[in-house]
Formats: C-alpha cells, sequence, structure tokens
C-alpha cells in the first residue's frame, strides 16, 4: 500500500491544478450566467482537498500507524460527497469526486489490511 499511496498523493496533488483551473472557469460560468450556481465554488473546495489529501498520502505512506489512513479516510471521503452533491453545471466534479471516493475506499483497505498484519 505503500506504493499506492505514493502514486495517488503524487497524482492528487497534479489533480489539483486541473481541478482548481476547471472549477474556476466553471465559476465565471455561473456568475456569467447569473444561475445562483455553486458548483465552481464546491470544485475549489474538491480541489484543496484533495491536495491535502494527495499531501497527507505521500508524509504518511511509510507509517504502521492508522492516523494518516483516518485523515485520508476524512479528506477524500469529504471531497468525494461535496463533489457528487454539488457539481451542478461543472459535470467533471464527478470524475473527480470519484477519484476520492477511490482514495477514501483505498485508504480504509489500507487500514484494515494494516489491522490484520498487526
Amino acid at each position: 500500500m505503500k506504493t499506492w499511496k505514493l502514486v495517488s498523493g503524487i497524482l492528487s496533488m497534479i489533480l489539483f491544478v486541473l481541478v482548481a483551473f476547471q472549477s474556476c472557469a466553471a465559476g465565471m460560468a455561473n456568475a456569467l450566467e447569473d444561475n445562483g450556481g455553486t458548483s465552481g465554488s464546491i470544485g475549489i473546495f474538491v480541489g484543496i482537498l484533495m491536495l491535502a489529501g494527495g499531501i497527507v498520502s505521500v508524509a504518511t505512506r511509510k507509517s504502521q500507524k492508522n492516523g494518516g489512513n483516518i485523515a485520508l479516510i476524512i479528506l477524500f471521503g469529504l471531497a468525494a460527497l461535496m463533489g457528487f452533491a454539488g457539481h451542478g453545471n461543472y459535470s467533471d466534479l464527478v470524475i473527480w469526486a470519484f477519484w476520492c471516493l477511490i482514495n477514501a475506499v483505498l485508504a480504509v483497505v489500507a487500514m484494515v489490511k494494516a489491522k490484520d498484519n498487526a
């Protein structure tokens, strides 16, 4: 699971840039259309949570304790929940929310696997 944490952490940090750019574009579209949409703002929050989750994933990849996995479950789980709930006219947010959901589920798997090895 160390390799997964490193790869997913790096990918999450890189994807943050794309999510932030798309969220700014979606927010601009919401403002120009004056439709009251909040998907751009929610996308920024999802991106920030992805960045934080990526940093935690890389920083705790060698840890034997479950604190890092719990933090990953919370960060990526919250990002997935926000992304699925508030995608609105920013349909790519569902893709990023699914990525976060995969990371949260794999953090649960890592936690259970570490519990079995102990």
